[in-house]
């Protein structure tokens, strides 16, 4: 990439990620274009879709929970491991209005569309959750049955519900709470 073009490509990111936090994942991407000062055109030059931008923008976040559930993969209690990576999860969505329906969206359409850019963002994801989750299942902390798929949706849907609810900063906590009960055998 040219000089120019990672410089504009940095400012999209930077002004993103400012936006996103303000305003919500549907911050009006004309808006990120003018403060970054270039025109739309090159915002979706280097961005085809709001969804590509989303991806780049959460892309540090993603490599953070990665890590985070390596980390945890050696923990003596892999129920609470799986329930901490949870938790991390429901933060990060929290950093963004709007993140947790989007990722909703594509946790359920991923198995539809792997390539699209969410989606190959949601796949590493569903991998470390999946390795975290089967180890509490072979622990015999976690119900056979259960699967990453539906867990990540009902973690992005307790992290939408608290969105939707500010007034009640326990609400995460409560609901990941009952999940993590119907988890049990």
């Amino acid at each position: 990439m040219r000089a120019d073009a990672r410089r504009n490509y940095e400012r999209l990111l930077t002004e993103a990620r400012a936006a996103f936090a303000a305003h919500g994942t549907d911050a009006p991407l004309e808006d990120v274009a003018k403060r970054a000062g270039v025109g739309i055109g090159t915002l979706y030059r280097h961005f085809p879709n709001r969804y590509a931008l989303m991806s780049a923008v959460f892309e540090d976040a993603v490599g953070q929970l990665l890590a985070r559930s390596r980390e945890l993969l050696d923990d003596p209690q892999p129920c609470a491991a799986l329930v901490t990576w949870l938790r991390d999860i429901i933060r990060h969505a929290g950093e963004y209005r709007g993140l947790s329906r989007a990722l909703m969206t594509v946790s359920y359409s991923a198995s539809y569309d792997d390539g699209s850019e969410l989606g190959r963002c949601s796949g590493p994801i569903r991998e470390a959750g999946g390795a975290l989750l089967t180890r509490a299942q072979e622990a015999g902390a976690v119900r056979p049955g259960v699967s990453i798929g539906d867990l990540l949706q009902l973690t992005n849907a307790i992290a939408l519900a608290a969105e939707e609810t500010p007034a009640d900063p326990d609400l995460a906590d409560r609901l990941l709470t009952l999940t993590v009960r119907g988890l049990k055998p």
